[in-house]
């Protein structure tokens, strides 16, 4: 009776361990996030802000859910660059593929108001909304793989310059009202984007680091819907455009981003040793193949 007695308890402590463990796990990596966190602050006297969206997995279901720029997280970046003192610099540490307009704009607007300077940090992309919080920056620094996007206005699951090719195309008369609706929509959209990207280039980004002349041609480039929404704007072709790109992010960048990790899946899709390999030492030629 005794040896089963302690028998349950043995599972009892085992499963209530077992639950505790997440809330461990969590809260030690919270505290690493922190540490790491408040370090690059101190490196670079700034105040730290990361945008950071995963596709998160659903408990139980496994069904992927897409994570974007929302009104939760303009709330929450406006309160922290509302806490930052005028005179202190901001990094913001962007990895997106965009999200709200409303949402984006109110935090490229706070971004353009702060006194301090504003440098966006790109690891590895910021597509459409994460691309026009870039604009906002005094200085966009990327890893030299990573990526921007267009930002032309998206109605529904449509392109809004794919919506106008269709008055292009069509005569009127044989155009439906409800496209017609649209079409005038996505004009609408377009002009106010182009309007507020020239707001974030004309009144942020300094003389010296970009031609004004190439204003026009930035705005054309990423509002008119040359290529498609997901087009990957190089760190080339973006300096080329013309946009004050720096290449080449710290270490501590990367070292964060591991502290932000993609939901846990059965198998890894991506898999590696994680070690230099001008460090790895070589097998003899002629060793170890087949």
């Amino acid at each position: 009776m005794n040896m089963d007695f302690n028998f349950l308890d043995f599972i009892w402590v085992f499963f209530l361990l077992a639950s505790l463990q997440p809330l461990w796990q969590k809260r030690q990596i919270e505290t690493r996030r922190y540490q790491a966190i408040s370090e690059f602050e101190r490196q670079r006297n700034s105040r730290v802000i990361l945008l950071i969206h995963r596709q998160e997995s659903i408990s139980l279901l496994g069904i992927p859910l897409s994570r974007y720029i929302s009104i939760e997280d303009s709330e929450q970046i406006l309160r922290a660059i509302r806490l930052t003192p005028p005179n202190v610099p901001i990094d913001l540490i962007l990895h997106t593929p965009g999200g709200l307009v409303l949402a984006t704009e109110q935090i490229a607007r706070a971004l353009i108001r702060h006194q301090g300077k504003v440098s966006v940090f790109v690891p590895h992309y910021a597509m459409s909304g994460g691309t026009m919080l870039a604009l906002a920056s005094d200085e966009i620094i990327m890893d030299e793989n990573a990526v921007l996007g267009p930002v032309d206005p998206q109605l529904g699951t449509s392109p809004a310059a794919s919506i106008l090719k269709v008055l292009e195309e069509k005569p009127i008369s044989e155009i439906d009202d409800q496209t017609l609706i649209m079409a005038d929509i996505a004009r609408k959209a377009i002009a106010q984007v182009q309007r507020f990207v020239r707001t974030l280039l004309e009144d942020n980004i300094p003389v010296q680091k970009i031609n004004p002349q190439d204003i026009d041609t930035i705005i054309e480039k990423l509002t008119t819907g040359q290529v498609t929404h997901d087009y990957p704007i190089t760190v080339e072709e973006a300096t080329e455009m013309g946009l004050p790109i720096t290449v080449g992010l710290p270490n501590s960048i990367y070292d964060l981003m591991d502290l932000y990790p993609q939901a846990k899946v059965a198998r890894p899709t991506v898999q590696y040793i994680p070690m230099p390999y001008q460090n790895r030492p070589m097998l003899p030629e002629g060793k170890g193949k087949g």
